[in-house]
């Protein structure tokens, strides 16, 4: 038997997160999972680099996890970094700081490589029809992957996330009406541009925390549940029944549900319209939620 503990983090454009595993002949048996929302992706979009601040938050969390990393005994780990830290002017200075707390280089790692790495975790350990497609709604792009058992078909990430798109048009509470056509418009442009064929798709599976908490959200959960939102399938009507609620609701009524995290409060309903309109291009009835991911993915080729 081949046992090895191993670490992934993946530092995107809202949140950095670690997965602790132990990869026992070539599967993963989780230790320790935790997430921190940093917002890294703090004004990116319309300056071109990392906020100070948004910078100073992402160390803090390291300082954090590599601790935890180094009491766990890890022996091997990879460090990725995605749709923020692509094309900043300062990204020097955000590898300089990840490489002095954790000893590793972070990697920037491409659009069809994050949709890879997504779809390879998320469909470790679930048996549906394919092809499927595996949609990974970030806060600053979107990865979308048809595959099946045998591997990817076709791959794309989009220039479309919860906080791009919150940025760039929202500036009300609650969003108004000509925000959220402004958030349609731009997601329907990008979805409409696509080169990977959605309809071809037998399934749909949504990962991260756009996905994750649009599940908690229609599943009415006290609060977050891992288990009860892993693998959890939701109908269109409910998808659509969130959605409405998600985009339409104060910030203060957000807040009062225990099951969003504080982090996402304000960017989870451009999040939601774009599983929305993704869900209402293809030809599924129903989209399965995972809680296993790029983490995963990333963890995997640690083997």
């Amino acid at each position: 038997m081949s046992e090895v503990r191993v670490a992934a983090v993946d530092c995107g454009t809202n949140s950095i997160r670690l997965l602790i595993a132990d990869l026992i002949d070539g599967r993963l048996v989780e230790v320790d999972r935790r997430m921190t929302i940093v917002r890294l992706g703090q004004g990116v979009d319309a300056t071109g680099a990392f906020a100070p601040e948004a910078l100073e938050r992402v160390f803090k969390a390291a300082d954090s996890f590599a601790d935890v990393v180094r009491a766990a005994g890890v022996s091997r780990m990879r460090f990725v970094a995605t749709s923020a830290a692509r094309d900043v002017s300062n990204r020097d200075e955000f590898f300089a700081g990840i490489r002095s707390r954790f000893g590793v280089d972070p990697e920037i790692i491409s659009g069809r490589s994050e949709a890879e790495l997504s779809f390879r975790g998320a469909t470790a350990s679930l048996d549906l029809p394919a092809p499927y497609l595996v949609a990974d709604i970030g806060g600053g792009s979107t990865e979308l992957v048809l595959g099946d058992a045998n591997g990817v078909l076709a791959a794309e990430s989009l220039d479309i996330g919860s906080v791009r798109l919150t940025e760039r048009h929202v500036t009300t509470d609650p969003t108004s009406e000509a925000e959220l056509a402004a958030i349609t418009r731009d997601v329907e442009a990008l979805l409409g541009t696509t080169t990977v064929p959605l309809t071809r798709a037998r399934a749909l599976i949504a990962v991260a925390g756009t996905a994750t908490t649009v599940a908690a959200v229609a599943l009415n959960l006290p609060e977050y549940d891992r288990t009860a939102v892993h693998h959890a399938h939701l109908l269109g009507a409910e998808l659509r029944t969130a959605t409405t609620w998600l985009t339409t609701s104060t910030r203060a009524q957000r807040a009062a549900v225990p099951s969003i995290h504080p982090g996402r409060l304000d960017v989870i309903g451009a999040g939601a319209v774009i599983l929305q309109r993704l869900f209402d291009r293809m030809t599924v009835d129903e989209v399965t939620i995972s809680e296993q991911d790029i983490l995963d993915g990333v963890a995997l080729t640690l083997a």
